[in-house]
């Protein structure tokens, strides 16, 4: 059977914490093999860190990588997304990676292949690697993720990132704030026990994490704020408003960033930030998830894991075209 990563809010906190162990492992010099798996990564929106770290994290660990260019294939001749997931299982993948702007497209993809489908985005809903390794992150940076207060500020409603973030660092323990301008934020808290505010310095306030959003243009609609200006005026993420958080404060930012409108150059290039190690982590996280999907397929023979490959013919049933 595969192994789907779709959501963390599917997964418990041993879960979460037994694939942040794993990707730790990595990131101190435990690469996986997977020698002979192959992963494909389909891309139906743009993409520069989750696409190339999921690549990057593939090859190091000795998998081929099967690249689809969306916008040279047969999807721009009308090809569904269910028939396009089914001709990559045809071709003997092994893992899925797919991201794409309708929100549950991997969950789809899931119940129509027998491969590992990992989402990479999926819409508004979720990015559950992109909230790993925000976890893996804190967790090195502050040595725990319980008790912490994390404040994610921004275009809450738009962004996959936070959700997957809530979930991950409620589940793990820590106390999670959602702040930002009443049109950007969701009409109810989108999981359980997070607190919602439009206050910015209600969310800062005594935060030992802060989360800065990219503002979604691509997915506002005319007047959610009225200028990037005073969007920066009243929620960007700058030097004095982060003397309302603790002195220790640790700032992430999924990117890519608008630096200038949702955070200040001194903040995202400064001491307290971490987003350089969140590119970092992000190849160490993928290639846990990668190991961890491909698990229940695998023979370990010592140190090296063999990917137990299905006869050609039971990937998928045949697509015509």
């Amino acid at each position: 059977m595969a192994r789907h990563l779709l959501t963390l809010r599917d997964l418990a906190a041993e879960e979460i914490t037994s694939l942040l162990d794993e990707a730790q492992a990595v990131a101190d010099g435990d690469i996986p093999a997977l020698n002979g798996a192959v992963v494909a990564t389909l891309f139906y929106e743009p993409s520069t860190r989750t696409e190339m770290s999921f690549e990057q994290a593939a090859r190091r660990a000795g998998a081929e990588v099967l690249h689809c260019d969306v916008e040279h294939s047969s999807v721009r001749k009308g090809e569904s997304l269910v028939d396009t997931v089914r001709t990559f299982a045809a071709l003997g993948t092994d893992v899925l990676v797919l991201r794409h702007p309708a929100s549950g497209a991997p969950a789809l993809a899931a119940r129509h292949v027998r491969c590992a489908v990992v989402n990479a985005g999926d819409g508004m809903h979720e990015h559950p690697t992109q909230g790993l390794l925000d976890l893996l992150t804190v967790r090195q940076v502050k040595g725990r993720i319980a008790g912490l207060r994390v404040a994610i500020i921004g275009d809450v409603v738009h962004s996959r990132v936070a959700r997957s973030a809530a979930w991950g660092f409620s589940r793990l323990g820590a106390s999670v704030v959602l702040a930002g301008p009443a049109t950007l934020l969701p009409v109810a808290a989108p999981v359980p026990g997070v607190e919602m505010t439009v206050s910015l310095e209600t969310a800062l306030s005594g935060a030992d994490v802060v989360l800065a959003l990219r503002l979604q243009r691509e997915r506002q609609a005319a007047g959610d704020i009225p200028t990037s200006t005073e969007y920066t005026r009243l929620y960007g993420v700058s030097d004095p408003v982060l003397r309302r958080a603790k002195p220790d404060v640790v700032v992430l930012h999924p990117g890519p960033a608008n630096v200038g409108v949702e955070i200040t150059a001194e903040v995202a290039y400064g001491p307290r930030s971490a987003i350089i190690r969140q590119v970092e982590n992000g190849v160490y996280v993928r290639m846990a998830v990668l190991r961890w999907a491909l698990a229940p397929r695998t023979v370990r023979h010592g140190d090296a894991a063999t990917p137990r490959r299905s006869p050609q013919g039971q990937h998928a049933a045949p697509v015509v075209g």
